[in-house]
């Protein structure tokens, strides 16, 4: 036998003590809340990046499963990935692809966003070559500065699309700038631009109008169209504190993130903790290790800034967040705190509850980024 190795074979499945669980009784009720905003109009949810850090299989799934046929995501990859996990569903390809994509995206039966003449052209001949027909959405900057081709290109962009063999016109979009602020002035006039747009491309049999984001579904009705994209609202979690639609306060968070307490340790007064010893002991205390760190996603920026739940309050995180372990002051709960004991993230425990908004404040950022920077190692349950 060598030195390495085993007389037995290694268990099946061994589970991370640290955890995103995923509500997904929650995500069915924030759906119904926004159909409810947009009076039975289609609604096309986004699941890309990962469904905003949440888990795209087991979120695509359920909207699957709730009637959600057509979907959301950045790129063919990750169309890709959603297909091979078995999601039959329509795809909304957001971001712009190269010809080289183009073969890869007929095949999947993708519908992708298109700008350029070159990007039709490509789909048109890889549609033709598969004997397949591509249904694309025309993508129109009316003020994003971003992607997307001019209000006054509309009708020489239709007329070059209505004649691509192979390709057929679905969908004409755009996207908000700032739908998200209270001062909806600049949306209005987004809003104009578009409808112009779209009254050009009815003429051409296009199908669906759609602009509408999760703000705009709450707050600016007149851009509901024919269809509408919410995102980071079918998570439970705000476009921003401004929306004025009060439906918005009904939408319930689907992640909570969760691990475990994994070690106990009685450190004396004035000793440093942590890399660095940014942050030293003013009494005896009773500090947590729990197995999460910025190699999961917990920021780095938040050490010394950071409340943990334990035993239904809030301890305070101490020291610098390393790669896989986090400190937690818990000496308040000394005789009835122990190894193994939960410890949550983002969620409620008992009467308290610490949401992603709470987080991306103190990091100076907002909740899209603070959940879809959760890592991957990190396991989504569907509970």
């Amino acid at each position: 036998m060598t030195e390495h190795s085993r007389d037995a074979s290694p268990p099946q499945r061994v589970e991370r003590l640290n955890r995103v669980y995923l509500h997904l009784d929650r995500l069915e009720h924030n759906m119904r809340v926004l159909e409810r905003c947009v009076d039975g109009r289609p609604l096309w949810p986004c699941v890309k990046a990962n469904a905003y850090g949440h888990g795209a299989v087991p979120i695509a799934r359920r909207l699957l499963r709730l009637g959600y046929g057509r979907l959301g995501v950045a790129d063919v990859v990750e169309a890709t990935a959603l297909a091979n996990a078995g999601i039959d569903a329509a795809f909304i390809v957001l971001a712009p692809a190269l010809p080289e994509h183009a073969e890869a995206l007929v095949a999947l039966d993708c519908e992708p966003v298109v700008c350029t003449l070159e990007m039709v052209q490509a789909l048109s001949g890889a549609a033709q070559a598969l004997g397949r027909t591509v249904p694309v959405h025309i993508k129109v900057d009316t003020g994003m500065g971003r992607i997307g081709i001019r209000p006054d290109e509309v009708g020489a962009f239709l007329e070059s699309c209505a004649h691509r063999q192979g390709v057929t016109l679905r969908g004409i979009m755009s996207h908000f700038a700032r739908a998200d602020e209270a001062d909806k002035a600049f949306s209005h006039e987004q809003t104009r631009l578009f409808t112009a747009a779209v009254e050009q491309a009815r003429a051409f049999g296009v199908e669906y109008a759609h602009m509408a984001n999760s703000a705009a579904i709450f707050d600016l009705p007149d851009s509901h169209f024919d269809a509408a994209r919410p995102g980071i609202a079918i998570y439970g979690l705000a476009p921003s504190a401004t929306i004025a639609n009060s439906q918005l306060r009904e939408l319930e968070p689907v992640l909570e993130w969760k691990t475990r307490i994994s070690f106990l340790n009685e450190i004396p007064p004035g000793a440093g903790v942590s890399y660095g010893h940014t942050y030293r002991t003013a009494r005896p205390s009773l500090l947590a290790a729990l197995p999460v760190g910025y190699g999961d996603g917990l920021s780095r920026r938040l050490s010394n800034n950071l409340d943990v739940l334990i035993g239904g309050i809030r301890c305070p995180q101490v020291g610098r967040i390393t790669m896989d372990t986090t400190l937690v002051d818990v000496t308040v709960l000394r005789g009835r705190v122990a190894t193994g004991d939960e410890a949550v993230l983002i969620g409620r425990q008992g009467d308290e509850q610490i949401t992603a908004d709470e987080l991306a404040g103190r990091l100076g950022t907002i909740s899209y980024e603070l959940v879809t920077g959760i890592g991957t190692r990190v396991p989504r349950i569907a509970v």
